[in-house]
């Protein structure tokens, strides 16, 4: 007995370490801060972009990440129920790309009511309720848009506008902010027609074909987003006008860019969706920080042209690196 009580010690001192060990693992699981990102959309290269950024700045400060969206951008039931999903769930903190500008409000509120941190990102929302709005300046995108334009076409022709979808805040400003500068800059220049291309590039190929059978002779187009850009690209090589009609698209994805290197685009406004991911979570742990946030943050747009688009700065936001 006395020769085994020296063994029964040690192993119960053992036992006791390894108790402990899991009781400090499961406290630091249990606070592990469960951020959501719901975006749009999951289909477009534009939010896998954010994703990224999302995911990297979760892992940077030991956060976990649920990304959750409906799959077509379009469907604002379903980005509603995620939010509601997410709000039950009781997640440290949300990070939401909202569809619609007003149809999202309530579902804003109920998160600010549930004091759970909200970013917004992307695209704005009718409502106070949230601690930081991190996007793209969008009017800003659609005067850049506007102004090339204006340069290609030497100040005067026909265009049409690819718009995206009603509700939409971020489209709607870079519409706006094209469509305003094309008439105060470039009066020689008439938007003879515009139409929504909605959410998918295949409605957004059927708006342009639309577009360009009414219209025979166009000098230029513009789109405003990825899908309606990719949609608006293959209805001018259907119809044997890409290269012929000047297209300035906004965002960027592998038929754009390819479009860029033949001239089938003139030039892409390109937003930094990597960052946005990365700022949204990086601004929503600072909240759970205790930190102060500024209330709006401009993740930046630039021109991208057949001249830049192998400088390094251009390449690493395509690849969705760049912050």
């Amino acid at each position: 007995m006395k020769k085994t009580l020296p063994i029964i010690i040690v192993l119960i001192v053992i036992a006791g370490i390894f108790i402990v060990i899991g009781i400090t693992n499961k406290g630091k699981q249990g606070s592990q801060r469960r951020v959501a990102v719901i975006p749009k959309g999951t289909t477009h290269i534009f939010w896998e972009s954010i994703r990224r950024g999302a995911e990297r700045a979760g892992a940077e400060a030991g956060a976990k990440i649920f990304w959750n969206g409906p799959e077509r951008e379009g469907n604002r039931e379903m980005q509603i129920q995620i939010v509601e999903d997410f709000i039950t769930q009781k997640v440290s903190g949300i990070v939401l790309a909202p569809i619609d500008d007003k149809a999202l409000v309530p579902s804003v509120e109920k998160i600010f009511d549930a004091n759970i941190p909200c970013i917004i990102i992307d695209s704005g929302i009718d409502t106070d309720k949230y601690i930081s709005f991190i996007a793209t300046d969008n009017y800003k995108g659609g005067v850049i848009a506007a102004e090339r334009m204006g340069k290609i076409l030497n100040g005067k022709g026909k265009i049409v506008v690819v718009k995206y979808a009603p509700g939409s805040a971020s489209t709607t400003k870079r519409e706006n902010g094209f469509i305003n500068t094309i008439a105060e800059n470039f009066p020689e220049i008439e938007i003879v027609d515009t139409k929504y291309g909605m959410d998918t590039v295949e409605t957004s190929l059927q708006a342009t074909e639309d577009l360009l059978t009414k219209n025979a002779e166009l000098d230029g187009l513009f789109a405003c987003n990825e899908s309606t850009s990719v949609g608006a690209l293959r209805a001018l090589q259907s119809q044997g006008r890409a290269g012929k009609m000047k297209m300035v698209g906004f965002d960027a994805g592998g038929l754009l860019i390819e479009g860029v290197k033949t001239g089938a685009v003139d030039s892409l406004v390109v937003q930094n969706p990597y960052k946005m991911g990365y700022e949204g979570v990086k601004a929503l742990i600072a909240t759970l920080d205790g930190k102060k946030i500024d209330r709006r943050i401009d993740t930046g747009v630039v021109l991208v042209t057949k001249e830049n688009l192998e400088t390094p700065d251009i390449q690493a936001l395509l690849k969705g690196t760049h912050q």
